[in-house]
């Protein structure tokens, strides 16, 4: 009876032992899993920190950078810009514009605040549109376009306001600067005088056999004018005749593309305001007749003509905007700065464009382009 006794208690001692043990086991496993977590949840903390602090620097640098890059200038500005119509290449200056102010530390929607207008290629809304930017008391008037810039002119003069002019073809011309290139008031600007003899030469290249160049223009454009003038000039030069055609408003365009068309070797386009807002309707009587339309810029070759040495308007907007920002900030007064030129042409070529009329373009003449497209953005 005692050794039963003995084995039973032997036996409950070792159920009991084999029970702490375990216990003893599940909390040690317990402890172990709870400081794992408490290790993971630090680590991750540490990461979730480092990569705040990491965003929080690159934040710091960026705006460092900015700051860096351009100096906002103190102080705060308003102006107006008057466009005379909606196309390619005045829509470029127009982006240039703000782009070269912004360079120099005025900057829209920070400390300049800008008032925009299109003149739909009226010259009665333009000086409707400068007259209001008088008005409304502006820091300054950017005028896109001779009219622009001649209305722009008149309603400013009796005013101490500035205008600054971009596309201007013959500033001169136009009577808003002397042949010394200074200003006839507070008026000074950008002219995209067109390279007359690169452009007849480059026609010339093309179009070997051609003695007929077609231009169609606005009477009440004076850069249209001085600039048709050039071209008779010069032509003989290069063995073309001019043929030109004048119309008042863009309901003419029609009819004269059309006649002009079935006269000419090719149709040589300027930077006419009104024209170019038509642009199309030429291409397409050109397109039927099977001979090309040369442009003057860029924005006309990528829209469907097949060549031109022509300018950079958003580069000509640039330097434009940065002559407006020495005026605004004091540097220099618009009465006293010449107009500007930008007198390096390119040479553009639309392959697409000729290929439409069946026009082979030599690889000579491809290899000395600045830009080739092969495509037409407007049809």
């Amino acid at each position: 009876m005692k050794k039963k006794l003995i084995a039973t208690i032997l036996a409950t001692s070792m159920v009991v032992a084999a029970l702490t043990g375990c216990s003893d086991n599940k909390k040690s496993a317990d402890t172990e899993t709870a400081t794992e977590t408490q290790e993971e949840a630090v680590v991750e903390s540490t990461v979730v920190e480092e990569a705040a602090t990491e965003a929080e620097t690159a934040t710091e640098e960026a705006s460092t950078d900015t700051a860096e890059a351009t100096d906002v200038v103190e102080g705060s500005y308003t102006i107006g810009i008057s466009q005379f119509a909606e196309h390619g290449s005045l829509d470029n200056c127009k982006e240039g514009f703000l782009a070269g102010l912004s360079e120099e530390g005025i900057i829209e929607g920070e400390n300049l605040t800008v008032e925009f207008q299109n003149a739909e290629a009226d010259t009665g809304i333009a000086s409707q549109i400068s007259d209001s930017f008088v008005s409304a008391g502006v820091d300054l008037i950017c005028a896109i376009a001779t009219p622009s810039a001649m209305s722009a002119y008149n309603s400013a003069k009796d005013t101490d306001i500035p205008v600054i002019y971009t596309a201007v073809s013959d500033p001169v011309g136009a009577e808003l600067a002397g042949e010394d290139k200074m200003p006839v008031g507070n008026i000074t600007g950008t002219s995209d005088a067109l390279a007359v003899t690169e452009q007849l030469e480059m026609i010339r290249s093309m179009m070997p056999e051609a003695t007929k160049i077609g231009i169609i223009y606005t009477t009440s454009e004076t850069n249209s004018v001085s600039t048709i003038a050039e071209y008779k000039e010069y032509a003989a030069d290069y063995g073309f005749e001019i043929v030109d055609t004048g119309i008042n408003t863009l309901a003419d365009l029609d009819m004269a593309a059309s006649d002009m068309a079935s006269k000419v070797d090719c149709i040589n386009n300027l930077t006419d305001n009104t024209v170019v807002s038509g642009l199309q309707t030429v291409i397409k009587y050109a397109t039927e007749a099977g001979i090309p339309v040369f442009g003057s810029e860029v924005e006309q070759v990528k829209a469907g003509c097949v060549a031109s040495m022509g300018l950079d308007y958003y580069q000509l907007g640039i330097q434009t905007g940065k002559m407006a920002a020495a005026v605004l900030k004091g540097e220099q007064s618009a009465s006293e700065m010449e107009f500007e030129v930008i007198d390096e042409p390119s040479l553009y070529v639309n392959t697409a464009a000729a290929e439409k009329i069946s026009m082979e373009i030599s690889e000579d003449i491809l290899g000395t382009a600045v830009e080739t497209y092969d495509t037409i953005t407007v049809e």
